[in-house]
């Protein structure tokens, strides 16, 4: 990774923006990020009535990237976690799938911070938002009773090239 390059809150990392007191400088480079992908959709999508509506080939090949940049550009908040590895904000966190080119989204937070009474809300809103940008994602009841969503790309991975 370059340093400055711009890179998608999975929700592993330091919470984003965290030099930037307004996180302004975080929101215009998520804005920005976003456009571009939007871009990428329509000029390969060229086949598709909406091209905005259907993940591109490069976004099926980087699905936890191209999920939490969809994520964050929608107003969903990324979890962090500190140096040490322990969460220190509730929010979404992307991670790879069971299955290969499928990414996982839990809903995680602080020991005590009520990730897990907002998860089934939020996961929800999370589903709505990656189906409307054209990823399937199904809810799931995992380990311990904690929803997560399976994402993966629409019918089989088939997109217009």
């Amino acid at each position: 990774m370059t340093a400055g390059a711009f890179e998608a809150a999975t929700g592993d990392g330091p919470a984003p923006g965290a030099g930037d007191a307004s996180g302004a400088r975080r929101a215009a480079e998520v804005r920005v990020a976003f456009e571009g992908l939007m871009q990428i959709r329509r000029l390969t999508n060229t086949e598709a009535g909406d091209p905005e509506a259907v993940p591109a080939a490069w976004e099926t090949n980087q699905v936890v990237r191209s999920v939490a940049l969809a994520l964050e550009a929608a107003g969903y908040a990324p979890s962090a976690v500190d140096a040490g590895g322990a969460r220190t904000a509730t929010g979404y966190r992307v991670g790879a799938g069971e299955r290969a080119g499928t990414a996982r989204v839990e809903w995680l937070g602080p020991p005590g911070g009520g990730a897990a009474q907002e998860e089934h809300e939020a996961l929800t809103g999370c589903a709505t938002e990656l189906g409307r940008l054209g990823w399937t994602a199904l809810l799931y009841r995992g380990p311990r009773r904690r929803r997560f969503l399976e994402v993966e790309p629409p019918a089989g991975g088939e997109h217009p090239r």
